[in-house]
């Protein structure tokens, strides 16, 4: 329930900033299609990546994982919130994803039913995928969005993206810390 609550609560806020967002009321002109997807998937990604990294701080039985997870809600709040101040100078309120994509949101279903390695598994690989993703949009909006202000955001926030990444893999790397000691949890029996 505790967990369902958070996931709630990251997304009333921000549905609260996308309404927010919304009455400033759109400037003359039509910002281009390219520009209107990448505010919708950049929007919903980080709010997927908060939401998912404040049930791995729930769920995750690792330190470097939990350290990790605050460490993606840090960052992807901070790059959330000047996404949307952005849309919000930029007339883009309707091009902010409303909630996480359907696939963020089945696979934090599941996570909440995870614990330990099993979780720290899918948490990190999911995060691997995800910042793998950010990148390629990302670069793609820094190299050939139409409009120059969301081109110069993609640049600001493709290094950090690409840090993410990294931490990522590592995390995702180390197998089992802490419990090399402890006996497998299924052994095949012979």
């Amino acid at each position: 329930m505790r967990k369902m609550f958070l996931l709630a609560l990251g997304m009333t806020v921000w549905t609260g900033f996308a309404a927010s967002a919304s009455a400033q009321g759109e400037p003359p002109g039509r910002p281009g299609e390219m520009d209107q997807q990448f505010v919708f998937e950049a929007s919903g990604s980080g709010l997927a990546e908060v939401n998912l990294s404040r049930l791995a701080l729930m769920n995750s039985t690792r330190k470097d994982i939990r350290d990790f997870a605050q460490h993606m809600i840090d960052d992807h709040t901070k790059a959330n919130a000047e996404l949307l101040d952005l849309t919000n100078k930029k007339g883009l309120a309707r091009s902010v994803a409303p909630a996480m994509p359907p696939t963020h949101r089945t696979l934090a279903d599941r996570l909440t039913n995870l614990r330990g390695d099993e979780f720290d598994r899918e948490y990190t690989q999911q995060m691997v995928k995800d910042h793998e993703d950010a990148v390629k949009l990302f670069e793609k909006q820094a190299n050939s969005g139409q409009d120059a202000d969301l081109k110069a955001l993609a640049k600001k926030t493709l290094p950090t993206l690409r840090m993410h990444l990294d931490m990522a893999r590592k995390v995702s790397a180390i197998k089992d810390t802490g419990t090399k000691d402890k006996a497998p949890a299924h052994k095949d029996k012979h």
